[in-house]
């Protein structure tokens, strides 16, 4: 059975959160209401505020409904992809009709830059798992590491997530990604947990750059600081590391295209492992399927810490 013609839904990626992330993509690449320093998947090409079906949701049910009938079941199902799917005002309707679809939890990753808005905190509410993202502790940092469109304020975004954090029924797990000498210091760790404090997570997560990044100028911080930070924060508060979770399965005869692994790379840089966990490969074949992509110039590599990843 082939996987091919899957535009909008991708992996499962395997996530140091997730387990086996499987995820959905509701917007054109890369289009975004941030252009964040650190991010992996490069500078934002459209941001933006406006909100519309940039993807038809029919689409979107009709690949996941295919995989999920021929996949075993992920961990989760992801709201994430190539860009802030908040933006995408069908959102709620999809979440609502994933839940009627799998009992497979339904997550949504997004940078928390309109959740003030009522809309968009009621698409949400049906979800089980919702991880926005706190960078930054003032408005001229916030401008720093995130780039967010003009009309985003930092003060908006804070008080956005803390009323979806009080309504919600589900688990709100806030990441906090630290940037060295930036915002990984104790000074401005000190003003982004105050405004943690105010938001109430479910939990905190401390996350650092770990891929490459945007821009060359977005260092991490040591994992070792990256831990020390953790007392500034209301428990409960962790630091999430680049680790594997391990798992490896068998493709059950499944037909993995090449395809499937420019979709995988499309959303994220990844290493020979990731890819064979995200895609039920041995690592060996992994390898040679990236290899062989690479001499046909569909992928390359970057370095990052000492740690090849493949991006296309």
């Amino acid at each position: 059975m082939s996987r091919t013609g899957l535009q909008h839904v991708f992996g499962p990626v395997p996530s140091r959160r997730l387990g086996r992330s499987l995820g959905l993509d509701l917007v054109p690449f890369k289009t975004c209401t941030y252009d964040c320093v650190y991010c992996q998947l490069g500078h934002t090409t459209n941001k933006t505020v406006e909100r519309k079906a940039y993807v038809a949701i029919d689409e979107v049910m009709a690949e996941l409904e295919r995989k999920l009938a021929s996949e075993d079941a992920a961990d989760y199902v992801t709201v994430s992809g190539s860009g802030e799917p908040t933006l995408n005002s069908c959102i709620g309707e999809l979440i609502a009709r994933i839940k009627r679809l799998t009992k497979i939890p339904v997550a949504v990753l997004t940078n928390g830059s309109l959740l003030w808005m009522s809309e968009v905190q009621d698409a949400l509410l049906p979800a089980d798992l919702v991880i926005p993202s706190l960078d930054a502790g003032d408005a001229q940092l916030f401008r720093y590491v995130n780039r967010p469109y003009d009309s985003v304020s930092f003060g908006q975004m804070v008080d956005g997530i803390s009323a979806f954090a009080e309504r919600f029924r589900g688990e709100v797990w806030l990441e906090v990604l630290l940037l060295g000498g930036v915002t990984g210091i104790p000074t401005e760790v000190e003003k982004i947990a105050a405004a943690v404090r105010r938001i109430k997570p479910t939990r905190v997560q401390l996350n650092t750059v770990s891929r490459p990044p945007a821009e060359e100028f977005a260092f991490p911080v040591d994992a070792d600081q990256l831990g020390q930070l953790l007392r500034f924060f209301p428990k409960p508060a962790e630091a999430i590391s680049e680790g594997r979770s391990g798992r490896t399965r068998s493709a059950r005869g499944l037909t993995i295209d090449d395809s499937d692994v420019l979709a995988l790379l499309r959303r994220r840089p990844c290493t020979v492992p990731d890819v064979a966990t995200g895609l039920g490969l041995n690592v060996s074949e992994a390898a040679k399927r990236l290899h062989a992509l690479g001499q046909q110039r569909m992928v390359k590599t970057v370095r990052k810490d000492g740690v090849l990843f493949y991006r296309t």
